[in-house]
């Protein structure tokens, strides 16, 4: 009878671990998310069918976790060597990480405007901890022609004006920052907008984006599942069966001395 009684207590113990345990769980249990991407070409060319592509080398935290293309090339509007990219996060820390590069970009779309423009590789960075989300760009070796020198490390939304005359064709932004709605963060290495319209000179209308990398916000940390979080778990168990357990035993221990 003692037996069956201990056995009672214990399975009382684990249901009432079950409901602490619940109750401990983070209130979103979707763990934090990023993604990548090295090329997106939607444009419209004066005269010219509309031209799309990609979004190449895509990775997500969901998987695949990594991507390379060999090479993107749109004629008469831009040329890459390697595309890599990679978008990952730390299920202990719920910190995530997304990053893309590639290298040796080239816009012959711009070169009867400004000349030649690219760079030996343009990179985003996107980082996203429990104290917030950050970006940056670094642009290696780049030459944008008579649009002036940049630094390897351009403040956030910088826009330089592509003009073809006195008309404003362009606008190349070089490390644009887009806070999301969701919380998250967009972090374009580069991007082309093409202004469109009628007037002579115009390049077209749409946009270029090289080097695309978004995360954010961190999950939760330390999830019950692994790591720490396990053996917190596991002392929340062992704290309520014990004494459940010695409580039905010492009821039941008088009326056996009889």
């Amino acid at each position: 009878m003692k037996r069956h009684l201990v056995r009672r207590g214990g399975m009382l113990a684990v249901v009432v671990a079950s409901i602490a345990l619940a109750g401990a769980a983070p209130a979103s249990a979707a763990p934090g998310d990023g993604s990548a991407y090295g090329v997106n070409v939607n444009v419209t060319l004066l005269g010219q069918p509309a031209v799309h592509l990609g979004p190449l080398a895509a990775a997500n935290t969901n998987g695949p976790t990594e991507s390379t293309a060999v090479s993107a090339n749109v004629t008469g509007v831009l040329t890459t060597g390697v595309i890599t990219t990679s978008a990952v996060r730390d299920d202990n820390s719920g910190a995530v990480t997304a990053k893309a590069s590639t290298a040796d970009v080239g816009l012959p779309l711009l070169k009867a405007a400004v000349g030649n423009v690219g760079a030996k590789a343009v990179e985003a960075v996107c980082t996203a901890t429990q104290e917030g989300v950050k970006g940056s760009t670094t642009l290696v070796g780049a030459n944008l022609g008579s649009l002036g020198n940049v630094d390897a490390s351009p403040a956030p939304n910088t826009e330089l004006k592509v003009q073809v005359g006195p008309l404003h064709v362009a606008t190349l932004i070089l490390n644009e920052q887009i806070k999301n709605q969701d919380g998250s963060l967009t972090v374009n290495a580069l991007h082309l907008k093409l202004l469109g319209g009628d007037a002579l000179g115009a390049l077209g209308s749409g946009d270029v984006i090289l080097s695309s990398a978004t995360c954010g916000p961190a999950a939760p940390p330390m999830p019950l599942a692994s790591g720490a979080g396990m053996w917190i778990g596991f002392g929340v168990v062992a704290a309520v069966a014990v004494p459940v357990g010695l409580r039905f035993s010492r009821r039941r221990s008088p009326r056996l001395t009889r």
